[in-house]
């Protein structure tokens, strides 16, 4: 089981205070969404040559043009990079197929996805590498979490590994790890304490036992 680290409200130079803090800690760095609007894949390139022992994952949510987007990323030095589910199996196809080229990951983001069972079984078969359970931000504030949907993924995906994201602190840290991802993603869960290696450090060691 590995712990990533999600940054979202963030420029870059406050990433590397951040990163920096708590490198030893996680296992991959995800440059959020928000951060890539606000700074571009710079924020990519930069993080990946600030932490090259760290694998740095762009949160794209690729809905379109899956292949080009993800060439991008991966120019960026992106190792993984994210497409959504409900956007269109060829998409998914497009960014697997690019990722293949330059040994990149692909990172399916489950959020708002309908039928989960019946998706995640589809999205298996074409050969992506991860497969997310993500309560958003506007989820999180209607009170929901991914544990139930991470339990139906586990049921049916058989080749890719699976990440949970959305809203995981240290005290609900437990609870998800007995759901067995491979991935926990967690962003202010981290990023929103003053001593951010001390909880970084606490989450590890459950997160490496589990």
């Amino acid at each position: 089981m590995e712990l990533q680290l999600a940054l979202d409200l963030v420029n870059i130079s406050e990433a590397k205070e951040v990163v920096k803090e708590v490198e030893p800690f996680i296992d991959i760095v995800e440059i959020g969404t928000p951060v890539v609007i606000n700074e571009g894949l710079r924020a990519v390139k930069e993080i990946k040559e600030a932490f090259p022992n760290l694998s740095v994952l762009a949160d794209l949510k690729i809905m379109d043009a899956g292949g080009y987007e993800v060439l991008k990323a991966s120019e960026a030095g992106a190792d993984i990079i994210t497409v959504l589910g409900v956007s269109d199996n060829s998409t998914i196809q497009g960014a697997v197929a690019e990722a293949r080229k330059s040994n990149k990951k692909i990172m399916v983001d489950m959020i708002n996805v309908k039928n989960m069972e019946e998706r995640a079984k589809e999205i298996d078969g074409l050969g992506v590498d991860y497969i997310c359970v993500h309560s958003g931000y506007d989820h999180q504030a209607a009170g929901k979490n991914s544990f139930e949907e991470l339990m139906t993924i586990k049921r049916v995906v058989k080749q890719a590994k699976t990440a949970i994201a959305g809203g995981i602190k240290l005290d609900t840290l437990p609870e998800v790890i007995k759901a067995k991802p491979d991935l926990v993603i967690v962003g202010g869960g981290i990023t929103s304490h003053e001593d951010k290696k001390a909880v970084a450090s606490q989450m590890q060691k459950l997160v490496k036992q589990g």
